[in-house]
């Protein structure tokens, strides 16, 4: 069952494909809105800094509040519902935003901001939840059953579906893929306390940051360094340590659940074959006694958050 929250009595389930939705995802660095229609269409969109700790929520009210002023007044009574994404720790039951670290915030109860200044039923859910729900039941892994979602950006986490069913932990929350050790005895610190975490090699940031420290380069993101495979033996290795990082993360879940298929999405999506096809290789290198799941790019890329936000909004559950 999911443990979206509505902060708004008598939510139907789902709403009409003739209504209009608003979707807001809470980011470490951006918050983004919009809202759309059942087909996809963008009625209104905006992006705006987040500000840190708390202020983040009523910057997010403040936003959804001015998109849904720029809708005339019979288009904004057609929006009859709308989901609230956020990072860190939720407690989606309590509508809770427990802790997340990059924003600042910890035990802030979100309480009823959204529903008074918007007046529609929310829904509140985890960010990478949304998305990989989203990736899964509409996007690149919508033919196949069960199947492991990776979002990879600043961090790295993730979602899983198994024979057909959304799967939850014990405390609701998407997989934490990021924080799996894989370098435990030579790998960087982890902002988790840990060693040598798969996302302190295979997350953006780690990506950046290896290359930086091979080549001195300040200003290569991880799509920079991506597009240097082919030229730059710096570029080459730093990629090939992130692709072995995140197989033998992948490991303990490929072997447990069997995944047909494995979802790369968030920023890094971008990279496309060049990661899709290197990590499928990689896994295939790895198994002996199941089969390599496939690997392909998300269709969302970095808008899985946003459009996680807007289906569950739409279909009112991460079913």
């Amino acid at each position: 069952m999911s443990a979206s929250i509505s902060l708004f009595p008598g939510v139907p389930i789902p709403v009409d494909d003739r209504d209009l939705v608003l979707g807001v995802d809470i980011g470490g660095t951006t918050i983004k809105a919009e809202i759309s229609a059942a087909d996809g269409t963008v009625w209104a969109s905006r992006v705006v800094p987040t500000p840190a700790g708390e202020a983040a929520l009523d910057a997010a009210a403040e936003l959804g509040a001015s998109l849904l002023e720029q809708l005339p007044g019979v288009e904004r009574e057609r929006v009859r519902r709308a989901a609230v994404l956020l990072p860190g720790i939720v407690d989606a039951e309590r509508g809770v935003a427990v802790l997340s670290a990059n924003i600042g915030w910890r035990d802030v109860v979100v309480g009823d901001r959204f529903t008074r200044r918007w007046r529609v039923p929310v829904l509140l859910e985890h960010d990478v939840a949304a998305a990989g729900w989203a990736e899964w039941r509409f996007g690149a892994g919508r033919d196949f059953d069960t199947v492991c979602v990776i979002i990879i950006g600043t961090g790295i986490s993730g979602t899983l579906s198994v024979a057909g069913r959304f799967v939850r932990g014990g405390i609701g929350q998407a997989g934490e893929y990021g924080h799996i050790p894989v370098r435990r005895d030579h790998g960087m610190p982890c902002p988790c306390g840990n060693i040598g975490c798969v996302e302190t090699v295979a997350s953006a940031t780690g990506i950046a940051r290896a290359y930086r420290l091979r080549t001195g380069d300040e200003a290569a993101d991880a799509a920079a360094v991506f597009a240097r495979v082919s030229t730059d033996p710096a570029a080459r290795q730093v990629v090939a340590d992130a692709v072995d990082a995140l197989a033998d993360g992948l490991l303990g879940v490929v072997h447990a659940v069997c995944p047909e298929l494995v979802v790369l999405g968030g920023g890094l999506a971008g990279a496309g074959g060049e990661l899709a096809d290197r990590l499928h290789t990689a896994l295939a290198n790895r198994v002996r006694v199941v089969p390599a799941p496939q690997v392909r790019i998300g269709e969302y890329g970095a808008r899985a958050g946003l459009r996680g936000a807007a289906l569950l909004a739409r279909h009112g559950a991460l079913v």
